[in-house]
């Protein structure tokens, strides 16, 4: 049996092209990164791409994704989206699609989609969480999915850093040489430091972001919490708009994309904030 069309996908139907929209997680420790890649290298895109063109039968599938996330970075809340005149019910996409894919990504959810939606284009904020192990000893357990930091950190002193990074500033001393975005100045909404035992959680949440721009601010805030700088270095590197004074960037382990946003008209699925380790941890800024 058929899935009724949606009210909103209704022309996209009527012309046997629809569009769909999925909520994805994985753990980006095995992949290049999310982008396919031409050398054959393993990407979380191809491994979706695959999977899905089984469940449409055989009909390649190509997918565009909210923000394309580096080599061994995870996401909770990553959002893609694709064309297809092949019509499945939201549950066989997820189902379909999470048995031909491997365990380390699975879909969340599916939903039948306007062409108006664009999984990156039409979104207004994305959030990330960048997890820190703090202890003198390395973690035999989720070493891939941590960044472990041996330096005892001050989480005081880096709230008081990382005030300064909120708001609408030039982020060029915190973006990487290689970054295509057009524009170095962005909207962070939010940045807080959550401690969870000991772990320590950097919370952000911005208009968009630039290459690395959020494994540098940690990297910044490291630094600062560890005694190496004092509070103040995180605005002098900020002004200074040059990348070379921002230190080492942090290792990508920690990092993941929890959520991304968009305008309430598309009615995107929210899962809770992760990744799973975190579900218990207040969503203190909503």
């Amino acid at each position: 049996m058929t899935e009724a069309v949606p009210a909103a996908a209704a022309p996209e139907a009527a012309a046997g092209i629809y569009r769909i929209a999925l909520g994805v997680e994985y753990k980006g420790s095995r992949y290049r990164g999310f982008q396919r890649q031409v050398d054959g290298v393993p990407s979380v895109q191809g491994a979706l791409e695959k999977a899905l063109s089984r469940v449409a039968g055989g009909i390649p599938v190509a997918i565009s994704c909210a923000g394309r996330t580096d080599a061994m970075v995870h996401a909770s809340g990553q959002v893609v989206h694709f064309d297809t005149p092949v019509e499945r019910t939201d549950h066989a996409w997820i189902m379909g699609g999470n048995a031909n894919l491997p365990a380390d990504i699975s879909i969340t959810w599916a939903k039948r989609m306007p062409t108006s939606f664009d999984a990156r284009f039409s979104a207004m904020a994305r959030r990330y969480r960048y997890v820190i192990y703090n202890d003198q000893i390395r973690p035999a357990h989720m070493a891939e999915e941590v960044t472990w930091n041996h330096r005892p950190l001050d989480v005081q002193r880096m709230r008081e850093a990382a005030r300064c990074l909120v708001g609408t500033h030039d982020f060029s001393a915190f973006r990487a040489s290689q970054c295509q975005a057009k524009s170095p100045i962005k909207t962070v909404h939010h940045l807080e430091l959550i401690e969870h035992g000991r772990l320590i959680v950097l919370d952000i949440r911005a208009n968009a972001f630039l290459h690395h721009m959020v494994r540098n601010i940690a990297g910044v805030l490291m630094t600062i919490g560890a005694g190496e700088q004092p509070v103040e270095w995180a605005r002098q590197v900020l002004d200074t708009r040059v990348r070379r004074d921002g230190g080492v960037t942090a290792h990508p382990y920690g990092l993941y994309l929890v959520r991304v946003e968009y305008p309430e008209v598309f009615e995107v699925p929210q899962r809770y904030l992760g990744p799973h380790f975190l579900s218990g941890l207040p969503d203190t800024v909503g």
